[in-house]
């Protein structure tokens, strides 16, 4: 399955030229430009990049079985086996760099360097060259050299903690992985803009990311409440709403929660979400249960009704008598804050999903994979 033949309809970046010198999660920096429109080229060494065998699903394509994260991550790039270790592989990559605007390492710090690649070297190779490292945990500090797989950033940055089993085993969550995400989303971003400068000043640069920090700064809400939180009480409170408690930091806040809180639905889950007044008064209203509001009407904003157990049986009783559909129906009528709650099976059965997602065909890719997620709303 020749999966450079993808060609995003997205073409934004259209002629910038790039080179891809990673393994396994890293390669999604470059995928996130094929998917705007560049040019890029993936160099492997003579044994290639296992991550063609890493991980589930295994896909049966006509090369032979290959993991949809190698499908996914490396769909539309290039591919060019160099042995860098020789005198002819590292005069061919010198030719490349010479001829493109971004280099992405995506191996150990220093990886470049010790090839005979550092920034002064690409730089004589190509002034305008634009230099992105990722790492799991970045050039510096004590873990730069750690070994290391994307949950990992992820348990470091406190995105994800585990959990007991009945057998009293920890386990690994069902939960999504945002270090091994973020960070090439952050650094795809980054060489977005070195582009425009190098286009408009001649200049060129360099830089490095971390997988774990970019979990972090992903997670930049608790971890930021948790800082204020060091802080006086009569510095740093909660909302008037909660008389001025300090709530945990981020969705730790919302266990007590009922006007914003899941609800049972006839045929699954749904979320509400009334924490403003004028929200909360239009979903009683709707329901013909005036009378909630009016004992209950809370503060005009960010009032979750925290800890109200005679609300929160009524609503699980209103609630269980519509499925989500009607709830969803019943929430733009009343315009009133109602989700839907899915799973990762079910919600590519969401209209909403097939209304804004696109899946790119397995004729094209091997399997179904969803394209990026940006509407162009004008082609000029």
């Amino acid at each position: 399955m020749d999966i450079s033949g993808f060609r995003s309809d997205i073409r934004l970046l259209e002629g910038v030229k790039v080179l891809d010198l990673s393994i396994l999660g890293p390669g999604a920096v470059a995928g996130f430009l094929v998917d705007l429109g560049a040019d890029v080229t993936k160099v492997e060494g003579p044994t290639g990049d296992y991550v063609r065998q890493m991980t589930w699903p295994i896909i049966n394509t006509d090369d032979g079985p290959l993991s949809l994260m190698h499908l996914h991550l490396n769909r539309g790039k290039q591919f060019v086996t160099i042995d860098l270790k020789t005198d002819d592989g590292r005069a061919e990559l010198a030719t490349m760099v010479a001829q493109s605007d971004v280099v992405i390492e995506g191996m150990r710090p220093g990886f470049l360097d010790k090839i005979g690649f550092g920034f002064d070297r690409l730089c004589e190779l190509n002034s305008r060259i634009v230099v992105c490292s990722i790492s799991g945990y970045g050039a510096t500090g004590p873990y730069r050299n750690l070994p290391s797989h994307g949950v990992a950033y992820d348990a470091w940055a406190g995105v994800i903690a585990p959990v007991v089993d009945d057998d009293g085993f920890c386990r690994i969550p069902n939960q999504v992985n945002v270090g091994i995400t973020a960070g090439p989303a952050f650094a795809a971003l980054a060489i977005c803009a070195a582009l425009v400068r190098a286009r408009s000043t001649g200049e060129p640069a360099a830089f490095e990311i971390a997988q774990s920090d970019a979990a972090a700064y992903f997670d930049w809400y608790r971890i930021e409440t948790e800082r204020a939180y060091t802080r006086p009480q009569s510095e740093v409170t909660g909302n008037a709403s909660d008389g001025l408690e300090r709530r945990a930091a981020g969705l730790g806040g919302m266990w007590e929660g009922v006007r914003y809180q899941f609800y049972e639905s006839l045929d699954g889950h749904v979320l509400l979400m009334a924490s403003e007044q004028a929200f909360w008064r239009n979903f009683c209203e709707g329901v013909g249960r005036m009378d909630l509001f009016d004992r209950w009407p809370g503060s005009t904003y960010a009032d979750h009704a925290r800890g109200n157990t005679e609300l929160h049986s009524e609503l699980r009783v209103i609630f269980r008598s519509r499925t989500t559909e009607e709830w969803l129906a019943f929430a733009t009528e009343h315009d009133t804050t109602i989700s839907p709650v899915n799973t990762a099976a079910s919600l590519p059965d969401d209209p909403q999903f097939r209304e804004r997602l696109n899946w790119v065909g397995r004729d094209t890719l091997g399997c179904e994979q969803l394209a990026f997620p940006l509407h162009m709303t004008s082609d000029s």
